[in-house]
């Protein structure tokens, strides 16, 4: 259960965007959800953002450089519906062709 758990919670995907776009597209992203969905920064940093919602919940987005792409992390437990949405509609990377 805890795995499972612990998947359902932490996502991941790697974007084209810088990682300060990430972060900013997220404050926008969050900041516009409706009633108890939305969630405003709470601590920012050039890697990280954590955001707390109305009842309280935290939502927290990693970012990483890596290569020309980005790596986003972020981890909620009671909204990772929406950390889902947002995660989707970031752009996508493109993989490599070898």
């Amino acid at each position: 259960m805890r795995n499972q758990q612990r998947s359902r919670t932490l996502q991941q995907v790697r974007t084209t965007l810088s990682p300060s776009d990430v972060l900013a597209a997220a404050k926008d992203f969050f900041a516009q959800r409706s009633g108890i969905y939305s969630a405003f920064p709470e601590r920012t940093g050039p890697t990280y953002l954590t955001l707390r919602g109305l009842g309280g919940e935290e939502i927290a987005i990693g970012v990483a450089a890596s290569g020309g792409d980005t790596t986003v992390s972020a981890s909620s437990y009671m909204f990772d519906q929406q950390v889902a949405r947002f995660l989707s509609s970031l752009p996508p990377a493109t993989e490599a062709v070898a």
